[in-house]
């Protein structure tokens, strides 16, 4: 493999040298950019072929023989050094963060393909999603001043503790409770507060007041991935797209690991019930976190939607756990077609456990803590999830999402709908004001198909 490193570091070097010399890729001639997109489709097709025969011995050996439990950002980066030209290096990947999504060279799709091989072993990729369902160093360090106070302020999320409850509240103001790169991350330190403190035996979910004039003193659940932030070229592959699917997300669903301790007992991680309360909207990932929850109560006038595929990329995992719940027509809707689907609709059952007034839903929240939190509703639960959805076939399913939606990211058709959205919204990573929906009468706009301001841009 050593050889076969070194020969791939030196063909890589060898036929990426004439990018060096053209100019940015917003100043590009079409040539050039033919020239471009040629060489680097020559160079994934070497990274992917020494990957076909090498992931698992690089895996290993960035891991120290999976001793070293190296997340997303520090594998990408141990990669990096070790096998030069196998995914990007630091000074190229803060040279693309100068640019707009659609000025970039595009080498998260480089990562895309390394995660995916990686993903794609059954050893090295299970390895990979234990790892990330870890506790982050933060949620420690935050951890004792919390047991102590029940409430962690984390910057756009709350954490509190209540009773049996530990409620995670976002408040993201500024763009209807968007997912931006800083809310991923705290999300997560969220999660982790919430799985760790003994206190604690029920998690909720529940976007914050806004002060967005058009829904201000109004709760809103989530708008999905920031549109502007996408434009703008700052929601990272790694960091937000792969971390929130095999973080925050992965944690919530199937609990925190054991640390690469298989032999403790009990030998499965801490996890817990999750509810989540839905008000106004829920918007592309806001609809993907309904997905692993274990009580959905949603407020008479809101609804959900999954318009990622308007957008042109690929909505997380709802494609893999939507069927399950709706069936394969609704789920199509839903996903091909961005079906708007409002609470009080029958086939809003499928995915809403409960429907209530918007000023019962304090009281709604109570009584379902009140309900998940009795003793054998925890091992019901994990015998549910071992049931429905085995982490091996979540593994395979995030292989594929992890290239899919990378060649998404920076798809043609994606970046001329977002332009034309951060064009029409005013431009700047904080623009959030939805245009009014022309469909339903008394829509709260901010849908995909509203294109909302905040609104998931899907990668």
């Amino acid at each position: 493999m050593s050889a076969a490193g070194l020969a791939l570091a030196a063909e890589i070097r060898d036929r990426e040298a004439p990018l060096a010399a053209l100019p940015p890729r917003s100043d590009r001639s079409e040539e050039q950019q033919l020239g471009a997109a040629a060489i680097h489709r020559a160079c994934r097709e070497l990274r992917a072929a020494f990957l076909r025969a090498h992931a698992a011995a690089v895996y290993d050996r960035l891991t120290e023989g999976r001793s070293a439990r190296l997340g997303l950002t520090e594998l990408a980066g141990a990669a990096a050094e070790s096998f030069p030209g196998l995914v990007p290096d630091a000074a190229q990947l803060a040279e693309e963060l100068r640019h707009a999504q659609a000025d970039k060279e595009g080498r998260e799709i480089d990562q895309g393909i390394f995660f995916r091989e990686i993903l794609r072993l059954p050893g090295a990729g299970a390895h990979l999603v234990d790892v990330m369902r870890d506790p982050t160093p933060r949620a420690h360090a935050l951890l004792p001043d919390f047991r102590a106070t029940g409430r962690a302020e984390l910057g756009k999320v709350t954490v509190e503790r209540h009773g049996d409850g530990g409620h995670v509240t976002f408040h993201n103001d500024s763009c209807l409770n968007a997912e931006d790169n800083d809310l991923i991350a705290q999300l997560e330190v969220a999660v982790d507060l919430v799985l760790l403190d003994d206190g604690i035996r029920v998690g909720v979910l529940r976007g914050g007041p806004m002060t967005h004039p058009r829904y201000r003193g109004r709760r809103v659940f989530s708008a999905g991935v920031n549109l502007a932030d996408l434009h703008h070229g700052r929601i990272s592959f790694t960091g937000f797209l792969l971390q929130r699917e095999l973080g925050y997300i992965s944690k919530m669903y199937r609990g925190l690991s054991t640390l690469g301790r298989p032999d403790t007992y009990p030998a499965h991680g801490v996890e817990k019930p999750w509810v989540a309360a839905v008000e106004t909207f829920a918007i592309g990932g806001g609809t993907q976190l309904l997905l692993v929850m274990d009580k959905v109560i949603a407020a008479a006038d809101s609804y959900l939607s999954l318009p990622a595929a308007q957008e042109g990329i690929v909505p997380g995992a709802a494609n893999f756990r939507l069927a399950r719940l709706t069936g394969g027509r609704v789920a199509r809707q839903a996903v091909l077609g961005g079906r708007k689907i409002w609470a009080g609709e029958p086939d809003a059952r499928l995915l809403i456990d409960e429907v209530v007034d918007p000023k019962a839903m304090d009281r709604a929240v109570d009584d379902a803590v009140t309900q998940l939190a009795a003793p054998a509703v925890l091992a019901n639960r994990r015998m549910l999830r071992v049931s429905e959805e085995p982490v091996d076939a979540f593994r395979a399913y995030m292989a594929e999402f992890s290239l899919t939606q990378a060649e998404r990211l920076y798809g043609e058709d994606v970046l001329d709908k977002v332009g034309r959205f951060s064009a029409r919204s005013g431009t700047g990573p904080s623009a959030t004001d939805p245009p009014k929906s022309g469909t339903e009468p008394g829509a709260a706009a901010g849908t995909r198909t509203d294109t909302h301001a905040g609104a998931e841009t899907g990668r």
